[in-house]
């Protein structure tokens, strides 16, 4: 009994792959929230992750994932595409369920310019956001000293850089800040959770890419190819 248990653990293990589930009628497909109801209710469904690539209202690739996440999605379907049209675009423009590190690193040794937009674009907008004193954006940063300051005026260090990889086996760095003494704060109810000292972690790769794809879009360039992406790609 246990020799069968342990051939059929084996047998759902190898269909799994990277994923969590899997149908038991088409093991291909992965069970992914489908809003197709008549009030537009997520159902729970086996499917697919369709991506395609739009020019000029025109598709130019497709290709099937897996994944339900589109982050994922991204990189294996910019080089699916170079390998079919024999050529690389100049730029890429993609919503925010795209961006990573990994996206923003693979387009910039391709050279393609970034228009991707932060996942957290629309949470700078709002005022509750520039007011949160928990978030980095917010604190003073000095490059010169690598440190950044909080609400009270404390100084937040860097204690070690820890490397860390994504599912896709990519690898980055993330500097671990740390504030000098949170004892006692007025402020450490806003700032943190932690019962210790407050701490940040800190891709500083991640966060210059992000930045330059954030000044593309918000050019007259980019407003133009955002407009159109929503328009011809959804479309």
């Amino acid at each position: 009994r246990f020799l069968d248990r342990q051939l059929l653990y084996d047998l759902h293990h190898s269909r799994f792959g990277n994923r969590n589930s899997y149908s038991k009628t088409d093991v291909d497909a992965t069970f992914m929230h489908m809003k197709d109801d008549h009030m537009r209710n997520a159902q729970l469904k086996p499917g697919y992750n369709v991506q395609i690539g739009v020019d000029s209202e025109y598709i130019v690739a497709a290709d099937i994932f897996q994944d339900r996440n589109d982050v994922w999605t991204l990189v294996p379907f910019l080089k699916h595409m170079e390998k079919q049209l024999g050529f690389r675009y100049p730029s890429v423009t993609a919503d925010s369920g795209y961006e990573s590190e990994e996206a923003y690193d693979y387009l910039k040794k391709q050279e393609q310019a970034p228009y991707i937009k932060p996942q957290t674009y629309e949470k700078w907008k709002k005022r509750s956001f520039k007011q949160d004193i928990s978030k980095r954006e917010n604190m003073d940063y000095d490059e010169v000293s690598d440190t950044y300051t909080c609400h009270a005026g404390k100084t937040l260090s860097a204690l070690y850089v820890k490397k860390q990889k994504s599912k896709n086996g990519y690898e980055s760095e993330v500097t671990v800040y740390e504030c000098s003494d949170c004892s006692g704060c007025s402020y450490k109810g806003k700032c943190t959770k932690a019962k210790g000292n407050k701490r940040l972690y800190v891709s500083k790769n991640f966060i210059s890419q992000r930045q330059i794809s954030y000044e593309n879009i918000m050019s007259e360039t980019g407003t133009k190819y955002r407009m159109n992406r929503s328009i011809q790609v959804e479309g």
